[in-house]
Formats: structure tokens, C-alpha cells, sequence
């Protein structure tokens, strides 16, 4: 602990605090767009929205270094690819009448696809393994103020439409019997998923995003019956999961990606089990309780 702190302060080490500041910035979006994502039912497009994020990846990469367009960067084609994916899940579920499962499949398998196309046609070497499961070292100044930026604007647009989106969550029937476009805020809420899946792809990585967008907030559930104590408590788990994840895998140097979602997983484990036994106990107790009476 005393090792990461000081390295937290030291002028050589900049990435190690934008790896910091950006999880601990981007884990507000997460806590506030996972808390949807897990009342709507829709965790796995998060998973088929990051693997398209890949293709993005590769996209820019392949435009900056193959064709030379200096704008062109992995960032902005992730960002560009991920909301283009959450759009298409959108529009066909609602218009071509498809399942959701079935055009999350398709996007899954052809964004891993083309980033990978994307990656062998472009000059030099690329580990797509970096983006794949996160790198502290890929974070720098420019990216955390991006992800300040991003995650406003999630923030944002989570309080204006709070009460729309729980209606799209809880009850979407009686929402349009309420006049409200449903469609219109089931998509912007796949846009605001899509953004927050990009926001945490450079701390751990395109994998693991799924986790920190559904943990702390099945394990908020357990504490908290409101939606918006279950957006602040899942915020204040997810920091804890990316800090304590950054510490440990920089004294004992493992992956950090892999490190933040073993101690989620495993804090939820705690909670689920601590749960059963406290419920167990509860159910003897009220049947001994009975027995007596009777």
C-alpha cells in the first residue's frame, strides 16, 4: 500500500495516476449506466458493444498508419464504433422486430472480425492483447480529460432523463400509454452504455467491461432498494474495485484489468454467501420461534 502511494507521488510515474483518476472518474458512468443496464436486462450488449469496439480499434489504427490520416486514432474509432454498434442493436431490435440476443451474436462476431482484419493490414506491430485486457500504461493526460468529458456528459443526461429511463426499465407499457417515446430513450440509453463501455476499455481492458458495469450493482441491490442509492452505492464500489485492483497489481505486477475484476468478483461471492447464511439463520430462528408457540 505504501509502495503505491508513493508512487502515486512520484513525477516519474504519470501514467499510474491518469490509470487513477480516469477509473475513479469513469466508475460514476458505470455506476449510473450499469444500474440501467441491469434493470433492463441488456448486461449482454455491453459484452457485444465492447468486442465491436475492437474493430474500432483497429479501424483507426489502420487509417492513421496505412492511409495517413493524422486525425485518425484507436480513441476516437472506438468511440465512433461503439456507438455505431449500440445504434444498429437498437434499431433492429425495434424495427426489424429481431431479438436482441440474436443481433448482439452477429455484432459480437463481426467486430472481433474486423479489428482483427483492420490490425493485419496495418504497418507494424500491434497487440490487440493490450486492448483486449487493459494497460495502465496506455493512459495519458489527454485520455483522462476525454474521459472527464465523456463521463459529464453521462452524468448529464442520466439526471435529465432519470425518470424516462426508469419508466423504459420498470414499465415500458405504460410509459408509451404516457405518451412517452419509448424508442427514443431506449436508444439514447444504448448510447449512453456504448460511451460508458469505451470510457473503461484503457483501464481494463475491452473484457472485462462487462463486469464493472454488472457487479456493483448486483451488489449494490442487496442494500439499497432505491434507484439512485443503488447508482451511489455501486459508484463508490466500483472506485473501491479499481483502486484497490491498481494497488495490488502494481506491488505484486499483474495484469490490472485482471486483478480489479477478481476482487469484484469475489467481493460479490462474499455478499451472496454472507446473504444465504444470514437468511438461513433467519429461516431457523423464525421456525424455532414456532415451534415454541406451538
Amino acid at each position: 500500500m505504501n509502495e503505491f502511494i508513493r508512487a502515486l507521488a512520484n513525477p516519474d510515474i504519470p501514467f499510474l495516476r491518469y490509470a487513477l483518476i480516469a477509473g475513479l472518474m469513469a466508475s460514476i458512468s458505470f455506476g449510473i449506466i450499469g444500474s440501467y443496464v441491469v434493470a433492463r436486462r441488456i448486461t449482454y450488449i455491453a459484452g457485444a458493444i465492447a468486442h465491436c469496439v475492437l474493430g474500432g480499434i483497429g479501424a483507426g489504427l489502420f487509417f492513421q498508419y496505412k492511409l495517413g490520416f493524422a486525425w485518425s486514432s484507436p480513441f476516437f474509432g472506438a468511440l465512433v464504433c461503439s456507438i455505431f454498434a449500440a445504434l444498429v442493436i437498437g434499431l433492429v431490435s425495434i424495427h426489424a422486430k429481431q431479438r436482441e440476443d440474436t443481433v448482439i451474436g452477429a455484432l459480437w462476431a463481426a467486430g472481433m472480425a474486423a479489428g482483427l482484419l483492420f490490425l493485419s493490414r496495418t504497418p507494424g506491430y500491434f497487440d490487440p492483447m493490450s486492448y483486449l485486457f487493459g494497460n495502465i500504461l496506455l493512459i495519458s493526460k489527454y485520455d483522462v480529460i476525454i474521459v472527464i468529458a465523456l463521463d459529464i456528459a453521462v452524468i448529464a443526461a442520466g439526471i435529465l432523463f432519470y425518470n424516462k429511463f426508469l419508466s423504459i426499465c420498470f414499465d415500458e407499457e405504460f410509459a408509451k400509454t404516457r405518451g412517452i417515446s419509448t424508442n427514443r430513450y431506449y436508444l439514447l440509453l444504448l448510447c449512453l452504455t456504448a460511451v460508458s463501455v469505451f470510457l473503461l476499455m484503457r483501464i481494463v481492458g475491452l473484457v472485462m467491461v462487462i463486469a464493472l458495469l454488472t457487479i456493483p450493482v448486483a451488489i449494490a441491490e442487496n442494500f439499497a432498494r432505491r434507484m439512485w442509492q443503488v447508482m451511489i452505492l455501486s459508484i463508490i464500489l466500483c472506485m473501491a474495485f479499481i483502486s484497490s485492483g491498481l494497488c495490488i497489481s502494481y506491488t505484486t505486477d499483474l495484469p490490472s484489468g485482471a486483478v480489479i475484476v477478481i476482487i469484484a468478483s469475489i467481493s460479490y461471492l462474499c455478499v451472496m454467501a454472507a446473504k444465504k447464511i444470514w437468511s438461513s439463520r433467519h429461516f431457523f430462528k423464525t421456525s424455532k420461534n414456532n415451534v415454541g408457540k406451538q
